[in-house]
């Protein structure tokens, strides 16, 4: 079933017909690290479709993209074409995060960890990092971050701790309630989307599914409005020129 076609419950379409404000214009970026290459099914991208459905019903763009199915060079430089490497299509894929504003990184997990995709995903996002806006603060300034995890094995929490640090490190702003996830019984069983799972039912998860949702549209919005994050005592530009905020500054006087 593609992402599109997810149907919402009866509480989150009504939810969606209430809402008073305008999210047209954002652009939102679901990367789903799945160790699964398209078009084999994923657990992780059925929980990712409820939000999606949501932010699309909003009149947000939704993108959604598997790592997995392009090719992505390990390192920490933003083309590593340039440091030896054949191919490396990340340079390509950060166009598509530099016009999001908002991403949600979406994972499986395995030994109790996020995927080694997602692992990569984050190192990718962390080499671009440096790169600055108009205003001369880091590039991720101004957008949101969350994540969705699935799984049949503890780590829901571990992995959105490790996920959500590493997003607000690099400069996204993290809203409230910004992850979900679903496991079912510890041990093997059935995962997300397999028949009898419970996970798409599941009461919980589809909670805070939703109010991650709303959550990101709302800061995303938010933000939008008040132009992003104020730069001022966080412009990289300035800093590099001299500039010390609220300190004395010799250089200057």
């Amino acid at each position: 079933m593609a992402s599109e076609e997810y149907r919402l419950s009866e509480r989150q379409e009504e939810l969606c017909g209430q809402s008073k404000w305008d999210f047209s214009g954002l652009r939102a970026l679901f990367l789903n690290c799945t160790l699964k290459p398209t078009p084999q099914l994923s657990h992780t991208e059925g929980l990712i479709r409820i939000s999606a459905a949501i932010m699309r019903k909003s009149g947000v763009h939704v993108d959604i993209i598997r790592p997995i199915d392009h090719s992505l060079a390990f390192g920490v430089y933003p083309d590593m074409r340039e440091h030896g490497a054949e191919r490396d299509d990340w340079p390509g894929l950060y166009e598509k995060v530099k016009k999001a504003e908002i991403l949600v990184l979406g994972s499986p997990i395995w030994l109790g960890e996020k995927s080694s995709v997602c692992t990569q995903v984050v190192e990718r996002l962390y080499s671009s990092s440096g790169d600055l806006n108009a205003e001369g603060q880091y590039a991720y300034y101004g957008k949101v971050g969350g994540c969705l995890i699935t799984g049949n094995e503890d780590g829901i929490k571990h992995c959105s701790m490790n996920i959500l640090y590493s997003l607000q490190h690099i400069g996204y702003l993290i809203p409230p309630q910004a992850d979900a996830g679903w496991i079912g019984e510890a041990g093997p069983g059935p995962s997300y989307l397999d028949p009898g799972s419970g996970g798409p039912e599941n009461d919980f998860t589809n909670r805070n599914t939703t109010f991650m949702t709303w959550n990101l549209l709302h800061l995303a919005r938010g933000l939008r409005e008040m132009g992003g994050i104020p730069a001022h005592g966080n412009q990289r530009s300035e800093w590099d020129a001299g500039c010390r905020f609220d300190f004395p500054n010799p250089e200057h006087r």
